[in-house]
């Protein structure tokens, strides 16, 4: 038996989606449990509709942690799979699940996600944008921290139940709206992961997402109060079992505090009212500051287009967006240092032309204005 675990607050325009992905899943011997976690909205309805399909648990907002708390307590699965209500699954996710969990040593399974919009039309890209990686994660985590390691959101993953009942029920406030990051944090330490390498499913991102929907400083403050939260769990962790962790190190190597420090560093040094262009291959997941007109690049119609063929292709769309847009400073964000090195014409024209501003081991800054010696 595989249990999926639909946690759902006020998301009844999608619910119905998440709940038929689940209800088609290829391998048999599957229950489909919805827990409403106090919506105000026709979720409820919904739920209704499908009669004895599915088991529903309607319970007062409590948050995402006490969700997945009632939704495990309810199920019977010997592998689990938590659904956020605004995704879906592929037909074939449980039984690939399953397959990975023939290996004794496998404790978490996960796979990536076609990014869709808010209608359901995909948009080119993959969540998590990092490539998934899997093994005995344990070393890494300990010399890195949180989130050394790509880490794929609440419908990426598949567990087991034998590690679920050492880790949970997990306490509710803190993680009421991160449980997955409780989740995964854990996982990483306690066994061996198992990569599916072909996407299973859908990962929604719209307007009343409670992380995507969010100004980017927001998101950042928020992903630093989380990582502060899972580096002291990951702490007790390691503590209880006599090992010895450097918390100072992995801050020091973590995505948001650089992310921050970067960000604070390109504000401080672009003048406002300035046209930017970011190398950030995707990643940097924003608009930093309104008082700056932010561009992708590659950029097509205000949108992120990938990587250039070629050196002369990068220099040719640099100078259109010069001209066309009045693009004034250019700026590689870490981690997209590695355009420096691959398009090296293309970084040897920036050199000769422009000056460097800023250089460091989170952002290189060129301000397209001003000649390399003045």
């Amino acid at each position: 038996m595989v249990s999926i675990i639909i946690d759902s607050y006020n998301y009844g325009r999608f619910l119905a989606e998440a709940i038929n992905s689940a209800l088609d899943q290829t391998y048999p011997h599957t229950e489909v449990i919805v827990v409403d976690d106090g919506s105000t909205d026709n979720s409820r309805e919904v739920i209704a509709s499908y009669g004895d399909r599915i088991i529903p648990v309607l319970q007062e907002n409590r948050g995402q942690a006490a969700a997945f708390n009632e939704g495990f307590r309810r199920s019977k699965g010997e592998a689990i799979l938590f659904l956020d209500s605004d995704d879906a699954l592929f037909p074939t996710a449980v039984e690939r699940a399953v397959e990975a969990f023939r290996d004794p040593q496998i404790i978490k399974t996960h796979w990536p996600l076609h990014v869709i919009d808010e209608q359901g039309t995909r948009t080119g890209k993959m969540c998590p944008r990092m490539p998934l990686v899997d093994g005995d994660l344990r070393s890494d985590v300990l010399k890195g921290g949180p989130w050394c390691v790509a880490t794929p959101p609440t419908s990426c993953n598949a567990w087991t139940r034998r590690f679920l009942e050492d880790v949970m029920p997990m306490p509710e406030t803190p993680y009421r709206i991160c449980a997955d990051s409780y989740l995964i944090t854990l996982g990483w330490v306690s066994g061996s992961t198992r990569l599916v390498r072909e996407p299973q499913g859908l990962y929604r991102v719209h307007g009343a997402n409670n992380y995507a929907g969010r100004p980017f400083f927001q998101k950042l403050r928020r992903d630093m109060e989380v990582y502060e939260l899972l580096s002291s769990l990951l702490g007790d962790y390691f503590t209880r079992r006599g090992i010895a962790i450097d918390p100072e190190s992995w801050k020091r190597q973590s995505w948001p505090h650089k992310l921050f420090q970067a960000s604070q560093e390109l504000v401080a040094i672009i003048p406002a009212g300035e046209t930017f262009i970011l190398v950030d291959d995707d990643n940097w997941g924003g608009q930093i500051c309104a008082d700056l007109r932010q561009l992708p690049f590659l950029e097509i119609n205000g949108q992120y287009w990938g990587p250039p063929a070629d050196s002369e292709t990068a220099v040719r769309e640099l100078e259109r967006m010069r001209k066309e847009h009045g693009a004034s400073f250019i700026a590689f964000g870490w981690p997209a240092f590695w355009w420096l090195d691959h398009y090296s014409q293309f970084a040897g024209h920036l050199r000769t032309n422009f000056r460097c501003m800023l250089q460091d081991e989170r952002l290189v800054v060129f301000d397209l204005q001003t000649l390399p010696h003045t």
